[in-house]
C-alpha cells in the first residue's frame, strides 16, 4: 500500500519500491495509473532484457520519457523506421497512433540497472487499466 492509500487519498500517488508490479515479460516492472482520458505508466526493466516487439497502438497516443538509463529502439512509419535511435535520460518520444515503435534494447543506468521509462497513453490502454 502506498502513503497516499494509507491516507485515504485516491489522487496523489508515490514511487514505492514495493508498487511496481512484475509483468509476464522477465525483467519487466510497471506501475500503472489510469484516469477517465489517458493513463502513466512508469516502467523499470532491467537493462538488457529481452521481449520489446515491434508494434503500433492503433487506438492510443504514447509519449514516453526516458529518466534513467537508456533506450536503443525503431519508431516510425511502418517501412520507414529501419533506422535505430538510442534515448538518454531526459530525451522522449511520440508515438502517434499506428506509428510502429519497439525492437528496444534496454541499457540500464549505473545505479539500478535498470532503464526507467515514463509513458503516457491516451486514451487508456484496456490491456494495462487493471494492472499495477
Amino acid at each position: 500500500m502506498s502513503i497516499a492509500e494509507g491516507l485515504g487519498n485516491p489522487y496523489c500517488y508515490f514511487l514505492d519500491d514495493d508498487a511496481f508490479v512484475e509483468t509476464a515479460r522477465p525483467g519487466f516492472r510497471h506501475r500503472v495509473i489510469t484516469g477517465e482520458h489517458l493513463q502513466f505508466c512508469f516502467w523499470r526493466i532491467a537493462g538488457g532484457a529481452a521481449g520489446s516487439v515491434l508494434h503500433n497502438h492503433t487506438e492510443n497516443e504514447q509519449l514516453g520519457i526516458i529518466m534513467k538509463g537508456k533506450l536503443d529502439f525503431r519508431i516510425g512509419p511502418e517501412g520507414a523506421n529501419d533506422e535505430r535511435i538510442v534515448l538518454s535520460e531526459g530525451d522522449s518520444y511520440l508515438a502517434p497512433r499506428s506509428v510502429w515503435h519497439g525492437d528496444s534494447v534496454f541499457i540500464g543506468d549505473d545505479t539500478y540497472g535498470e532503464c526507467w521509462i515514463l509513458d503516457v497513453f491516451a486514451p487508456p490502454r484496456a490491456d494495462l487499466a487493471t494492472t499495477g
